[in-house]
């Protein structure tokens, strides 16, 4: 094992559930504002994950008054509180960046019923 593994594996987070490409998440991130901290929510699909490590960071992407809005966040973070699944998604790709191009009922992706612990 080399040594920027040894110092990575302390900084690793595997206090939130798997995440997968398609999945609904609200992603509860901490804003700081001046000497105030508060939870922001964001919330979208998963279209994107990358890397390994401590340098993984994943794609939530939503729509927003009309506009596509995305957020590359690194998954292993301090700012990230904590991950929510909303519902899981069944998908047949590891990106998901077709759904760039579609708008509405379109850009929906299916459900897979799966128990989600609570």
């Amino acid at each position: 094992m080399d040594l920027v593994q040894v110092v990575e594996k302390d900084l690793l987070r595997n206090d939130f559930a798997n995440v997968e490409i398609g999945d609904y998440v609200k992603v509860h991130l901490k804003i700081k504002e001046g000497n105030r901290e508060r939870i922001q929510i964001f919330e979208g699909t998963v279209i994107a994950r990358k890397g390994s490590g401590l340098t993984e960071t994943m794609t939530v992407r939503r729509v927003s008054y009309g506009v596509g809005v995305e957020r590359i966040l690194p998954v292993h973070s301090p700012k990230i509180d904590k991950i929510e699944i909303v519902r899981k998604g069944k998908v047949r790709r590891a990106k998901l960046y077709y759904l760039r191009d579609r708008v509405g009922k379109a850009a929906k992706v299916k459900e897979r019923l799966v128990n989600l612990k609570k």
